[in-house]
């Protein structure tokens, strides 16, 4: 079980998620510079948070065309695992392997808020550890997290159950007042139609040790793990 986590210029969580992956039962995680075009056997790719080229243009929109990114999108075309947080997710839509855009939040501020998701599809990789009637509360950090995907894009989304996460309150509910970017639907993440490229705006690296008061997040890297020793087992 290898795991590769690409830094780029402006990256800022790169080691939160390599110290994650490490601390769970010690994984091996090498870092994937952006120039290099060689994804060394790793089994899972991670793009992390930051500010990728200072964030110019879009958020991610300079990223994508990194040297890594044509590897990454041959590796993911051929089913290889894939996941985008928060600026990583910008740049997997911006590559075209996610759906849908991500905006400037309505509110045109920067936004760091722990806040709170409601599972959307517990059948994924990345999700099936977790129970449909779990509320994590998992950090954000962005000020273009809006998620918008135009009408016929949308309703593929949710046709094919991609939605991952959804902005909901302490009680789980689905509310205009939790959703802080002002994302379509409360969508805080979504996947390939393939379901193999993952991209979600909050942060479960930033809470998955008992250090930082929350491990919320811890469970979707547990997921990641059993699924990579399934797969690896059959």
């Amino acid at each position: 079980m290898k795991f590769g986590v690409v830094i780029f210029p402006g990256s800022n969580c790169d080691h939160d998620l390599i110290s994650v992956l490490q601390n769970l039962k010690g994984a091996e995680v090498v870092e994937l510079w952006h120039k290099n075009t060689d994804l060394k056997g790793c089994d899972f790719i991670f793009l992390p948070g930051g500010f990728s080229y200072g964030d110019y243009l879009r958020s991610g929109a300079i990223a994508r065309y990194s040297p890594i990114m044509q590897s990454i999108t041959e590796f993911a075309k051929g089913g290889g695992y894939v996941m985008g947080i928060c600026n990583g997710f910008q740049i997997l839509c911006e590559a075209g392997l996610l759906p849908g855009a991500l905006l400037c939040n309505t509110n045109r501020q920067f936004i760091c808020e722990n806040l709170y998701l409601k599972p959307a599809n517990t059948n994924l990789p990345i999700t099936h550890k977790i129970n449909k009637e779990d509320i994590l509360k998992i950090p954000i950090a962005h000020g273009e997290g809006r998620f918008y995907a135009d009408d016929n894009t949308m309703a593929e989304i949710i046709a094919n159950d991609q939605v991952l996460f959804y902005y909901c309150n302490q009680n789980g509910e689905i509310v205009d007042k939790a959703n802080l970017n002002g994302s379509m639907h409360n969508i805080a993440g979504v996947c390939n139609a393939s379901k193999n490229v993952f991209g979600m705006m909050p942060h479960p690296e930033r809470c998955a040790d008992t250090l930082l008061f929350n491990t919320d997040g811890r469970i979707l890297f547990e997921s990641i793990m059993e699924s990579l020793e399934v797969a690896a087992s059959v």
